[in-house]
């Protein structure tokens, strides 16, 4: 049978996409993987052989995850498909009623401007006032939010509420296309509000320059009919999705990493939420986000327009919308499927014993693995400035580095020692336990994470991470890989 390693796994795989495998059932299949690739026991169960939170096994579109369902025999022609976290349904009413729809007019420009909108049968002047009535809020300014902010406004939402505390880089002109050259150093939602304003002043704009938590995020996002996440980072998803089902607000979410994106719509009428598909996120680093892994430029434009695609949809209430499944697309070898997503009677926010009660009252930082608990060994650091004066005296040391081929290729750490994740507790005989050994990865998590997984392996000696990991570093000790 064929089986289909979700991009954001395919490093513990030996970078493959499918594998044709003589196997009967999710238990020979898993069996054969964890066999050949040994590495990826580490992604796919935990400490107690428990598949991880983050991790779904489908066969065709149905969720078989479960153990219970290991020995079910799998038909020859479904796919097995691994899928990490980085949701159909009949005509939806609208989530706009209809006396909100009836308190808008328009005047002949707007007729002119939507006329295209007008002329679809199930459009027409009720979907348009239905549109403009619509009060949507955008977290994430960059990549995925480009291209919903535009088309949103393009298509006249009426108030659209931008949430970004960032500001325009450089490095974000590559695929944030709602930014151009003049905006670096600015805000994102100023840069935001500007192309907005160039596509309709008419547009309500509400920027928010705020960094979303659990004591704000409710009153950012109460009172507006759809939120849309266009987040990069675990911790923010997790906080939306519950702000949202506390507020009763549909949730259209999306992601990207690579050549691979999902999309899918939560809590829409007692639907499914985010959590009742992916428990709980992967450790920090264990799978890297898209600022660490990259993605192709116009991947989030794909994805990008079909949140927007999904957000209209629900705002006049046509067509089937990704309620209950979700859309994985692989841009680079072509590949989509649409996976059934159904509603966890244990989950924990949304279940039938939910013991998630507040946004408040939870600690994300902790979810998260972002904080150390009581009895941990801190993990200590070097600042570049400290590792750059340890290289430049000669001190005996080693740095070991756990990023993706990809990422050095780009920028090498010089005399490093290239040892990947997985193999750090089968390769420890390799460091030296009476030196210090230095660990870097782009941004300083995955390198706690190695640092964690060596400890954990028995191994004694001192264990430092790269404070801020290689992009902190990068003006001071860098070289290309073609010097």
């Amino acid at each position: 049978m064929k089986v289909y390693i979700s991009a954001t796994l395919r490093g513990f795989f030996g970078r493959n996409e499918t594998f044709d495998i003589d196997a009967g059932t999710i238990r020979e299949v898993v069996a054969w993987l964890t066999d050949e690739y040994p590495d990826s026991k580490k992604v796919l169960f935990d400490e107690n052989d428990k598949v991880r939170g983050f991790i779904r096994i489908y066969v065709g579109d149905e969720n078989k995850t479960t153990r219970s369902r290991w020995d079910e025999k799998i038909p020859a022609d479904k796919t097995v498909l691994f899928l990490p976290a980085i949701a159909g349904g009949a005509p939806n009413k609208s989530i706009i009623s209809d006396d909100r729809r009836k308190e808008v007019s328009f005047n002949d420009k707007e007729i002119e401007r939507f006329g295209k909108h007008l002329l679809l049968r199930e459009i027409g002047v009720k979907g348009q006032k239905r549109i403009k009535a619509a009060r949507v809020v955008v977290i994430g300014a960059g990549a995925l939010g480009s291209p919903v902010i535009q088309y949103l406004a393009a298509a006249g939402v009426g108030t659209i509420k931008v949430v970004d505390f960032d500001e325009v880089s450089l490095e974000n002109l590559q695929s944030q296309v709602i930014h151009s050259t003049r905006d670096v150093n600015r805000p994102k939602t100023a840069s935001a509000r500007d192309t907005v304003r160039n596509i309709n002043r008419d547009i309500i704009f509400e920027p928010e320059n705020v960094k979303l938590e659990a004591d704000n995020i409710v009153s950012v996002i109460d009172g507006y009919d759809l939120v849309i996440d266009c987040t990069d980072n675990y911790k923010a998803r997790y906080l939306i999705n519950d702000a949202c089902v506390f507020c009763g607000i549909p949730l259209i979410f999306g992601a990207i990493y690579q050549y691979e994106g999902q999309v899918g719509v939560f809590n829409l009428k007692g639907g499914p939420c985010f959590r009742c598909q992916f428990p709980e996120p992967p450790e920090p680093g264990l799978v890297p986000t898209c600022a660490e892994g990259g993605a192709i430029s116009p991947l989030p434009g794909i994805i990008g327009s079909i949140q927007a695609n999904e957000a209209l949809k629900l705002i006049i209430g046509i067509g089937e919308s990704l309620d209950g499944r979700l859309l994985t697309i692989d841009s680079l070898y072509l590949h989509s499927t649409i996976l059934k997503v159904e509603k966890n009677c244990d989950c924990p926010l949304c279940g039938n014993n939910p013991v998630i009660t507040g946004v408040e009252d939870f600690d994300y930082e902790e979810f998260c693995g972002l904080r150390e608990s009581e009895d941990e060994v801190p993990i200590e650091g070097f600042t570049p400035d400290e590792l750059a004066k340890r290289i430049e005296n000669g001190d005996d040391i080693t740095i070991v580095d756990v990023r993706e081929p990809h990422e050095r290729a780009i920028l090498r750490f010089p005399n490093a020692i290239v040892i990947p994740i997985g193999q750090l507790a089968r390769r420890q005989n390799e460091l030296d336990p009476e030196k210090d050994t230095i660990f870097v990865c782009k941004e300083g998590k995955r390198s706690i994470l190695a640092i964690n997984t060596l400890r954990e392996a028995g191994y004694k000696g001192p264990l430092y991470n790269l404070k801020g990991g290689i992009d902190a570093m990068k003006d001071i000790i860098f070289s290309h890989e073609g010097a």
